[in-house]
């Protein structure tokens, strides 16, 4: 594989790249969740990753957040209440709306899955050149922060 010096504008170089370490990302995501809970899809897992780090909502406010129909939250919450995963509970601030929350369970297996994807992906950072890691933080903080995702650090995971 060859790899280049991209300039800071050159957004279709940047995009390929990203998009090239999506799919790595999205293979070690695969892997550590088949690997700690093998009747969980990746939507469901980022829909208790998203109550994990967000608390709380709203079906709506969910849907919106996921990108996706509300009646595909709908769904999702179904199938995960029936785990023991998420919960449901009148929202306190109105009673008159239902709020979907994370139970311990659910807790348990974002923890799980996240501490083996962390697992993988510090093996294949072990193997990165180091003068090559010396800006990937900056720029995947950016990258996540422009994409608005809550930063993930090892006090999130319980480890500390």
């Amino acid at each position: 594989m060859t790899r280049s010096k991209v300039g800071a504008n050159d957004v279709d170089a940047l995009t390929d790249a990203v998009l090239t370490a999506s799919r790595l990302l999205v293979a070690v995501s695969a892997r550590s969740l088949a690997a700690f809970e093998e009747t969980l899809t990746l939507p469901q897992f980022r829909m208790l990753v998203v109550l994990d780090s967000r608390g709380a909502m709203k079906l709506s406010s969910l849907a919106e957040l996921l990108d996706v129909n509300p009646s595909t939250v709908t769904r999702m919450v179904e199938r995960l209440v029936t785990t023991g995963m998420v919960a449901r509970q009148p929202n306190p601030a109105t009673r008159r709306e239902i709020v979907t929350e994370l139970t311990n369970e659910g807790r348990r297996v974002v923890r799980g899955v996240t501490r083996r994807r962390r697992a993988a992906i510090g093996k294949i950072v072990a193997r990165m050149p180091e003068d090559e890691r010396r800006g990937l933080v900056d720029a995947l903080t950016a990258f996540t922060e422009a994409g608005g995702e809550p930063t993930v650090t090892t006090a999130d995971l319980g480890w500390i």
